[in-house]
């Protein structure tokens, strides 16, 4: 349910006892067979719940099965992959292709069984909270009534699932819906020295952003050209029209500022992804839909990235972004099936709230204030730091002082991290 942030898992309806249940009677179902989406269910997979798993497309592994010929990772292989699960010998690249990522992802879904459990060509079209009036879980002090995973039991999500035909399925009810970033003056200086390196080429093509390079380092906004990029510019294979507004007529695109029309026989739009629509547009619920995303200058308020404070019954997988997705939303997912099998209890609304503030604190320092781009770029060991001791994992996972200080962290480290 969104970009690289894409899957959500939503678990399911039982009703309350007084005896413990375990994750083998609960029902869940993810939403999305992305790359989070896929270790969502793997993780809970392990700890004996067996998720169903909704898919829009015909194959798992969100954009890439579908992705352009000759795409490419923007992350290093070796920081692109889940910490079980090594990329074949086969693939040699640094950068790997479309193709190749298609594979790797269709094969970690293979190994853990994963595909058992996936609908292809169903899409979640709607959900809705129903058992508990809105007023009341407005009202509520804990997280979901107790601040645990599957609430009370009184309240469960209602999904509205689409087949590949657009045939709208009956709904089906579950309790937990799981929708499938200290500046140093040398990093200071190295980013400075980048940006007056990279901009060369840049303003000589009029390309040249509104923020600096360690803003948009902060806020995930770098990426790697196309291979050819500038000589093709140089050769006028591709033309660049800087322009805020555009319109069309008989014979093509007329641009703003330019006198002449650009002659087109096909118009393709590259105008981005809209994650936050995507995820208030899946709420039926006039409530829900209004306080899920933050203002216009503040991102999604999720505690830990993952659970939105007001909202019961709910996690959010993938949509707070990094430079390597894969191994964060695996840490996601092994904190959140940790929670979901009784691992502790959250915070009460209110303590959520704060933190969702203090992070938002942390991350403006080194961006701009309007800035509302959810990714932890920046500081994403110290965030696994978090999510780790929630787990009571030490967060410390190198071997050695001077490892632990000089080494960059990587989904190696996180390999042998399993929670009880």
């Amino acid at each position: 349910v969104a970009p690289s942030f894409t899957p959500a898992v939503v678990n399911g309806a039982h009703k309350h006892t007084n005896q413990p249940m375990g994750l083998e009677k609960r029902s869940v179902a993810i939403i999305g067979a992305g790359v989070s989406g896929l270790a969502a269910c793997k993780h809970l997979l392990e700890r004996g719940c067996r998720p169903v798993v909704f898919e829009a497309g015909d194959a798992v592994g969100g954009v890439w099965p579908s992705a352009m010929e000759g795409t490419r990772l923007q992350a290093p292989r070796h920081m692109y992959r889940y910490s079980d699960f090594p990329w074949p010998d086969s693939v040699t690249e640094m950068f790997p292709n479309q193709r190749q990522v298609a594979d790797y992802l269709h094969a970690y879904a293979r190994r853990f069984d994963v595909l058992d459990c996936v609908r292809l060509g169903h899409r979640v079209t709607g959900m809705e909270y129903v058992g508990v009036a809105e007023e009341e879980v407005a009202a509520w002090d804990e997280w979901a009534g107790c601040g645990e995973a599957f609430g009370s039991g009184d309240g469960e999500w209602r999904l509205t699932v689409a087949d590949a035909e657009g045939h709208i399925e009956p709904g089906e009810g579950f309790l937990l819906s799981i929708l499938a970033t200290v500046l140093t003056p040398l990093r200071l200086m190295i980013s400075k020295f980048a940006e007056s390196y990279y901009s060369i080429p840049m303003k000589k093509h009029g390309m040249v952003p509104d923020h600096s390079f360690f803003e948009g380092m902060v806020g995930c906004m770098l990426s790697t050209t196309p291979k050819d990029h500038y000589k093709n510019l140089e050769e006028g294979i591709i033309v660049i029209k800087k322009s805020k507004t555009f319109g069309f007529c008989k014979e093509g695109v007329l641009v703003e500022g330019e006198s002449t029309l650009v002659k087109s026989d096909i118009v393709i739009f590259g105008t981005g992804f809209n994650g936050d629509q995507n995820i208030k547009d899946m709420f039926i619920s006039k409530y829900f839909h209004t306080i899920v995303v933050g203002s216009t200058s503040t991102a999604t308020p999720l505690y830990r990235e993952c659970i939105h404070p007001k909202i019961p019954q709910l996690a959010v997988i993938g949509y707070s972004d990094n430079y390597a997705n894969v191994y964060t939303s695996e840490l996601r997912s092994k904190w959140l099936a940790y929670f979901m099998d009784g691992g502790f209890r959250l915070p009460s609304v209110k303590a959520m709230q704060r933190d969702v503030l203090e992070c938002e604190k942390v991350m403006k320092r080194y961006s701009r204030e309007e800035s509302r781009t959810p990714c932890i770029g920046l500081l994403p060991t110290w965030y696994n730091d978090r999510l780790c001791e929630d787990m009571g994992c030490n967060p410390r996972r190198k071997n050695g002082f001077f490892a632990e200080l000089f080494e960059s962290y990587g989904p190696d480290d996180y390999n042998d991290l399993h929670p009880k």
